[in-house]
């Protein structure tokens, strides 16, 4: 028996980010698939509400964004994020699929994507997340390219993250960020950084020194009516970094173990952070916590400098 549609989006937004909505407050859109796919329980619900704390002691609001049981929310109870930090079959969601969790009365964690397209209907301006998807290595045989890149191109949303996930091709991905026009801005550096290390071995873009300054450079894009996102790229701290030439090892090592395993689709993320995980012997989340926390601050910021 087919499930009747709901006459309206069913939207739900927590007590919190609705009265900050009501007074005008910055806020913070943060992703779920971090808490469902990212890391296991209980580290993953400790590590979200430090970032959600790390926003509050920036003067923002922060807003965990997951479909729950066919429900869009906005920002979640403590007891919604405890059990969704435990939610073993959880979908991930991105914009090919986020309506299908709705309508299926699914509960789904949302991509750097599904988080963008929600949090531009919740009139939410900047979001903080890890690291984002991009062109695989190999993608000229998988055609695998993130939603992420195509929805920086067409939702304007802030995105603060720790680079390209240094899994990926990065000079791939940053050739179709800059085909489809979007701004590449490496926060206080000239070098745009590879999510566990600080340095790529690629020049960024554009770079910029200051929460104002990204703000400011935003709002000028708005002004010119340039619709779409722009990606600020945060190295992730000096002292939690993994070099570039010690993360290359992994990597290789574990997409060895996915082409062995024959990984394919949107397994290929979470099954190769996973290994690099058992690799690294945990290194390698530990520095990803600390990434995490590094942009929720920075994002913050800028979210108080748009106010």
């Amino acid at each position: 028996m087919t499930k009747p549609l709901p006459p309206l989006l069913p939207i739900t937004y927590s007590d919190e980010v609705a009265a900050a909505k009501q007074r005008g407050a910055p806020i913070v859109a943060l992703e779920s698939t971090i808490i469902t796919h990212g890391m296991p329980y209980p580290g993953n619900i400790h590590m979200a509400e430090s970032v959600e704390q790390i926003i509050r002691d920036q003067g923002a609001v922060p807003a965990t964004i997951a479909v729950l049981h066919g429900n869009l929310h906005i920002g979640l109870e403590k007891s919604q994020l405890e059990a969704l930090a435990q939610t073993k079959d959880a979908m991930k969601v991105s914009r090919a699929d986020i309506a299908f969790a709705i309508a299926e009365r699914r509960t789904g964690a949302t991509t750097v994507a599904a988080t963008m397209i929600a949090a531009e209907h919740a009139g939410i301006k900047v979001f903080a997340t890890g690291g984002i998807g991009g062109v695989h290595r190999g993608a000229e045989e998988s055609f695998d390219i993130s939603a992420d890149l195509t929805e920086l191109a067409r939702t304007g949303v802030i995105v603060v993250c720790a680079g390209a996930k240094a899994i990926l091709d990065i000079p791939k991905t940053l050739e179709v960020l800059e085909t489809n026009g979007v701004p590449v801005v490496t926060f206080g550096s000239t070098e745009f950084p590879a999510f566990w290390s600080r340095a790529s071995g690629l020049k960024s873009p554009l770079s910029l020194n200051s929460p104002a300054a990204i703000a400011n450079f935003q709002s000028t894009r708005e002004q010119l009516g340039i619709d779409g996102g722009m990606l600020v790229a945060n190295p992730v701290p000096e002292a939690d970094e993994i070099s570039r030439e010690e993360m290359e090892i992994y990597i290789t090592r574990a997409l060895s173990y996915a082409e062995e395993d024959e990984i394919a689709g949107k397994a290929v993320t979470p099954y190769l952070l996973a290994k690099i995980f058992e690799i690294t012997e945990g290194r390698s989340l530990e520095t990803n916590i600390a990434l995490v926390r590094n942009n929720a601050r920075l994002a913050a910021e800028i979210a108080v400098a748009l106010g």
